[in-house]
């Protein structure tokens, strides 16, 4: 089969909407817990600096994936949690889940626990 045959353009779609190192993490608290609110979030997340999880929010929330409401109150309350075309995307997540769980004890030479 020729490369040219393979329409890479769903495959690049999808991988761009969730490129980004804490991407698939957000979504999967996001998933997980429902409602978070910017520090519950950071806090789960653990090491993401301020700049970064910023960041990645705004891409989720520009693609459609997450939502953004935010309380007009002193000091600022901002919850976020999943749209209807972010949960779509939890069947995925799920798979990855279970293929983790499936492989995690593997110890194949070369993992970084072998």
């Amino acid at each position: 089969m020729e490369v040219s045959e393979i329409n890479i353009k769903p495959f690049a779609y999808a991988i761009s909407i969730i490129n980004g190192k804490w991407k698939m993490h957000i979504l999967f608290w996001l998933w997980k817990k429902g409602t978070l609110r910017y520090s519950e979030l950071k806090r789960a997340l653990g090491h993401v600096t301020h700049k970064m999880l910023s960041t990645q929010l705004k891409e989720l929330e520009s693609d459609g994936l997450i939502n953004r409401h935010e309380y007009p109150q002193v000091p600022p309350k901002v919850e976020y949690s999943m749209t209807e075309r972010g949960l779509s995307m939890m069947p995925i997540l799920q798979l990855l889940c279970e293929w983790g769980t499936t492989h995690i004890d593997d110890n194949l030479p070369g993992s970084k626990d072998a």
